[in-house]
């Protein structure tokens, strides 16, 4: 004689549980990883190439900061294939906070430097406009009263020569920087800035004592 066996009724919420366990269901998926995992490699490789003086105000901890400026040394190819593979191991190990640090302070140094180098496009500009056009003088002047307008007028003038008989352009930078402060344009960055070479610099982030004995 056949014993029948009697069930207990199943609760769907625990069997769910179970099943998601069983099948990784809580966890991330392989393209979820995949796609953070590439994320960070594309963050330590921004680092790696950011100007020295922005890359001192990123908040990286000593053995990422260590990695990345070995990675800026390096100039073998395959060696430099390698120490990036490295880099993207350490950055693996951060935290997410320390990760979110290092976005927020990269974000933030990019805005400022495009906002920079918007600035000294728009300066070099007007200088093309006032060397080209007499009349150009006349409206900058209106746009901003408070310039020196012989100043203006000599810069000009001696800049025009310069060109014409192929001479160093003196003048022609000394325009640029009479423009840049009779527009009222900050330049927190070195005095030699003019050619609209802008240093990347700009963000305030604290400062690292150290002094990293590289070229960027």
């Amino acid at each position: 004689m056949n014993r029948k066996t009697r069930t207990q009724p199943i609760n769907p919420a625990e069997a769910s549980e179970q099943d998601g366990s069983e099948h990784g269901y809580d966890r991330p998926s392989k393209s979820q990883l995949k796609r953070d995992m590439l994320a960070l490699q594309v963050l330590g490789v921004a680092l790696i190439e950011l100007p020295k003086d922005a890359l001192k105000r990123m908040p990286m901890p000593e053995k990422l900061d260590d990695a990345v400026r070995d990675a800026r040394r390096i100039t073998d190819h395959e060696g430099k294939r390698r120490q990036l593979q490295y880099v993207g191991r350490v950055m693996r190990s951060l935290t997410d906070e320390e990760t979110a640090a290092l976005r927020t302070a990269l974000d933030s140094y990019r805005g400022v430097n495009r906002a920079e180098t918007a600035k000294l496009h728009w300066i070099e500009r007007t200088r093309e406009k006032l060397l080209a056009d007499d009349a150009a003088l006349t409206d900058f002047i209106r746009q901003h009263p408070g310039v020196d307008p012989q100043e203006g007028r000599t810069l000009i003038r001696n800049a025009r020569k310069e060109r014409e008989q192929a001479k160093p352009p003196r003048y022609f930078r000394e325009l640029f920087q009479w423009i840049k402060t009779a527009a009222g344009v900050e330049d927190e960055e070195d005095e030699s800035l003019n050619e609209g070479e802008a240093e990347d610099d700009g963000v305030e982030f604290p400062e690292r004592d150290d002094d990293d004995g590289y070229k960027a």
